[in-house]
């Protein structure tokens, strides 16, 4: 198995192809990366930003190169010694009409030879979709779009299709014969009943009654290829077999301004295998498993052994041909059992490094048994983060945010509610499935016989949102001490909420643990309810926690981040270390991460932003005096000022930190920061909301963002804002450079997501799939090589007076990625020794040591420079630093050799000077041999 030295995330989109990565493969050498680490490359919706929509696994996105243009670049890759990890989307595909797979399933039904490949339930207890898929694409009801013209009957080559807008999905084989039939005496008295192109039309019609069914699938699959061909060849013959049908789709297709015209469109619509509906039905009343609440994504059951033996083939392909080395998994908390899926996918992928897309709660364990080498490094993310939010603010913070927003709503209960709200808003239908399928078990059972199902539902929906991780793991047999705590913590929480529920509460409790009593021939069907709960906790905690509370709980937003917890001010450095130690001996080849194509915002933005909490009370000064400048600037709707106090004190938040370095950047800044807030504050489903949005809201709050950043004289906030901003930036970078370096040198490797090697000021998605300028990093890189070589001493200082630029950044990425590409088995494998710095700044340094065999490291950052140095002093030099020291373990070298700044360090016995270490360079990573 080959395990990656440090990874590069690229974005694939039709704006950055195989062939433009290919021109950059050797600048990502030289600074260091040994993995590509791709998006999805799989054929994806036409004009996908993100791969994620998948319209055929088996095949390479064209937009992007195609399998042809994807395999000259994997040969480069190969060629350069890198290696290549894939990002695989196992858990849906796009619900899509260039989903020839879902298509044929639309089309044939049971017949399709893909009928058991979507999480659909064809026997759902509402008789409307029973036997049908669920198609909520409409943009209003139904019986509104159907008179409005909006649905149409269209034919081609392919056969008959209903269209709406750009979508269309095709009709039944049978379908064919209620509009072929229709009027044909007219084209009998036109051709004339012995014409050999009506005997074709009759033919046709009598094959379509005669069509096989789902009993025999390729005969059918056969029969329904001659019917179309024949169709469309009789058709392009003949030019009045088509005007007759282009006659018949006029009637079918009705007329806007007669209602009654469009009964047999509707007669022709219920035979389908799909169901048209108002795209909101979806929230309430649905019968296929979605990607969270995304009705365009459609879930597979690659549970089933045909349906992962499908979707892997190309993928199994690249792998046996040794054109890729690993693999990463997407939302692997989606899947209804992620251990046998993990399973199958190393018996297909025996010496493949594999890596899994999970959020973890604090101190959350995956479990052990996963055939997998770890995590996308959400868990590293947040504790790097919070070891640079000052702890001991906490009580203060609190006070300067409630002060401000009113805000006086625990955390946890703001989770509970906002949690209750998604079950009821976006995932009713969801929730209401689920208690169908337990109430179908609990009426056989004796202590669930008398539970309704309005009390499941109810009960269901208190476990839920009281549930305090994404998902449990429980398959049959198997109960982690773990999982039984978080079962008896959800339900305990939900009888204190709600006790009038307690025998539903008792009752799911005991079949979610496996106590309970099992009615007679129905285990299977029981454990089917275990393994489905589980796959729904997980979307509601994203739902309420990443894409709600996020947006809401804003008392530091640095800490509201994917796999992170906001009710924590901070990770305090024994706890760091304490989990690093656990990461080191138990998954040593996991991703260390610090942005991703998820986070919610770019990790300098977080740096600069826990700034704040060293300084609560200039914060609060800064807060009130903005407030007050701006208060004449907001908008008023019905009497009431735009922004709310919450969202303007997420605004601030958020400028202090995006605003970019540069002043040409503003204008583009502006634009970016709108289409974000917009976002921002429909995801905080308070004053407006994606399923309803209020755009009074929405265009008062951007008059409100323009107004303030208006550049005239008369505007008193900008100037004001300016000065503490860069005195935050300036701290900011600080910061970043103790992340990046904590993130190069912990247990398991870095990656990098793409462009991050210089400052990234980037919002959430889609801001973060920017454009990236490989020129001007392929140009700093090169540069910044010569001019070290030539005068380290200059060059450094310019650094840090140019720190603005980012350059510093990339330099430590580079000559530390250089590092542990020479010293590969001391930071993969070596052991994690924690370190504490004695002395005056003790708190204001984070050190560990890694071991391996006689190879020794001592990584070593400040912390809280805001405490340490003015924002524009580099914290390094012994006149800083003073008498600071670090004792190294028992066994150490006395000799080092600083990486990034390539000083040589000889130290006392016992004794190692933060100042020395840190002479040259505001962080350091020493190396050395015993």
């Amino acid at each position: 198995m080959r395990v990656p030295n440090a990874t590069y995330r690229i974005q694939f989109k039709p704006g950055f192809t195989f062939a433009a990565l290919e021109k950059y493969l050797d600048y990502l050498w030289e600074l260091g990366i040994s993995d590509i680490y791709a998006s999805p490359v799989f054929r994806a919706r036409s004009g996908s930003e993100h791969g994620y929509d998948v319209v055929d696994p088996n095949d390479v996105n064209p937009e992007l190169g195609g399998l042809k243009g994807l395999r000259r670049l994997l040969r480069q890759v190969g060629r350069k010694k890198m290696g290549w990890i894939q990002d695989l989307v196992p858990n849906h595909m796009a619900f899509d009409k260039e989903n020839w797979i879902l298509m044929d399933v639309l089309e044939n039904g049971q017949a399709s030879e893909f009928f058991g490949f979507f999480d659909v339930d064809w026997e759902h207890m509402y008789e409307g979709i029973r036997g049908r898929i669920l198609a909520p694409f409409l943009g209003r009801f139904y019986g509104e779009s159907l008179e409005a013209g909006e649905i149409r009957l269209a034919y081609d080559e392919n056969g008959f299709q209903v269209w709406y807008y750009k979508q269309s999905y095709p009709l039944r084989l049978e379908s064919y014969a209620k509009i072929l039939s229709h009027g044909i005496g007219k084209l009998r008295a036109c051709l004339g009943e012995d014409h050999p192109d009506f005997i074709k039309i009759l033919g046709v019609l009598y094959a379509l009654r005669t069509l096989p069914g789902h009993e025999n699938p390729g005969e059918r699959k056969e029969q329904v290829r001659f019917v179309k061909r024949l169709l469309w060849e009789t058709c392009q013959k003949n030019r009045k077999i088509m005007d007759f049908l282009d006659e018949n789709l006029l009637v079918f297709n009705g007329k806007a301004d007669d209602p009654t015209s469009f009964g047999p469109l509707e007669e022709l619509l219920a035979e389908q295998f799909f169901r048209l509906a108002f795209w909101k039905v979806a929230t309430e009343e649905i019968n296929y498993r979605r990607f969270f609440n995304v009705n365009d994504l459609i879930a597979l059951r690659v549970e089933e052994k045909k349906v992962f033996e499908h979707v892997h083939t190309l993928v199994a392909e690249l792998l046996s041909q040794g054109l890729i080395s690993g693999l990463r998994v997407d939302h692997v908390d989606g899947l209804y059992d992620p251990s046998l899926y993990l399973g199958r996918l190393r018996e297909l992928a025996p010496q493949a490094y594999l890596v899994v897309e999970k959020v973890c709660g604090f101190g959350e364990e995956i479990p052990q048994t996963w055939p997998i080498q770890g995590t996308t490094g959400y868990d590293f993310l947040n504790l790097a983060n919070g070891l640079s939010c000052e702890r001991r603010n906490r009580a203060r913070f609190d006070a300067v945010y409630r002060s401000f927003t009113a805000v006086n709503c625990p955390y946890e209960e703001l989770l509970y509610e906002k949690k209750l709200l998604v079950t009821g808003k976006h995932m009713a239908g969801d929730i209401d499935n689920l208690a169908h399928l337990l109430k179908g078990d609990s009426s056989r059972m004796r202590r669930g016989s008398d539970i309704t199902l309005y009390g499941l539902r109810r009960a269901l929906v208190e476990v839920m949102a009281h549930f305090p991780v994404y998902r449990t793991y429980r398959v049959p047999g198997e109960l982690r001490g773990c999982e039984r705590e978080y079962i008896l913590q959800a339900v305990g929480r939900a009888l204190e909420s709600s006790p009038g529920l307690s025998h539903e509460l008792k009752f799911i409790e005991d079949f979610l643990l496996g106590l309970g009593e099992s009615s007679q021939g129905r285990e299977e069907q029981a454990w089917h309810f275990v393994m489905r709960f589980q796959q729904f906790t997980g979307p509601l905690m994203a739902k309420g926690l990443e894409d709600t509370i996020f947006y809401v709980y804003n008392r530091l937003i640095s800490l509201n981040e994917v796999g992170g917890f906001p009710e924590r001010f901070g990770v305090s450095l024994t706890e760091f270390h304490e989990l690093m130690q656990s990461r080191a001996s138990s998954w040593p080849f996991t991703m260390n991460a610090t942005s991703t194509h998820d986070t919610k915002r770019g990790e300098d933005v977080r740096a600069r932003i826990n700034v704040l909490s060293e300084i609560p009370e200039e914060w609060e000064k800064h807060l009130k005096l903005w407030s007050r400048i701006n208060r004449k600037k907001k908008p008023r709707i019905k009497g009431h000022p735009v922004p709310d106090r919450n969202d303007e004190y997420f605004m601030y938040q958020t400028l202090l930190g995006a605003y970019p370095f540069r002043e040409d950047e503003l204008p583009q800044f502006l634009g970016r920061l709108k289409n974000y807030f917009v976002k921002a504050i429909r995801e905080a489903k308070v004053h407006t909301a994606w399923l309803k949005p209020d755009e009074r809201y929405e265009q008062a709050f951007l008059c409100f963002l323009e107004r303030i950043l208006e550049p005239s004289a008369n505007n008193e906030f900008l100037p004001s804002f300016r000065s503490f901003q860069r005195r935050i930036a300036r701290y900011g970078i600080m910061n970043s450079l103790s992340q990046t370096l904590l993130k190069l040198t912990s247990p398991g490797f870095p990656d990098f997501y793409q462009g991050t090697e210089l400052w990234d000021l980037n919002l959430v998605d889609p801001d973060n799939r920017k454009e990236v300028d490989f020129e001007l990093r392929s140009r700093y890189l090169a540069d910044m090589k010569k001019r070290f070589e030539s005068d380290s001493d200059e060059f450094l200082r310019e650094l840090w007076g140019n720190r603005e630029d980012g350059r510093i950044k990339m330099f430590l990425i580079h000559r530390v990625l250089l590092a542990r590409r020479h010293w590969r088995s001391l930071f993969l494998r070596g052991s994690y020794i924690p370190l504490y710095a004695e002395g005056r700044l003790s708190r204001n340094v984070v050190c560990f040591g890694r071991k391996w065999r006689n190879q020794w490291a001592i990584s070593l950052t400040p912390r809280f420079p805001t405490q340490l140095v003015g924002d524009s002093e580099c914290p390094t030099g012994k006149e800083l630093w003073g008498e600071t020291l670090i004792k190294p373990p028992r066994g150490a070298p006395k000799q080092w050799n600083e990486a990034i700044s390539g000083l040589a360090i000889e130290s006392p016995p016992g004794v190692l000077s933060v100042g020395d270490v840190l002479a040259r360079f505001p962080v350091g990573v020493i190396l050395g041999k015993s």
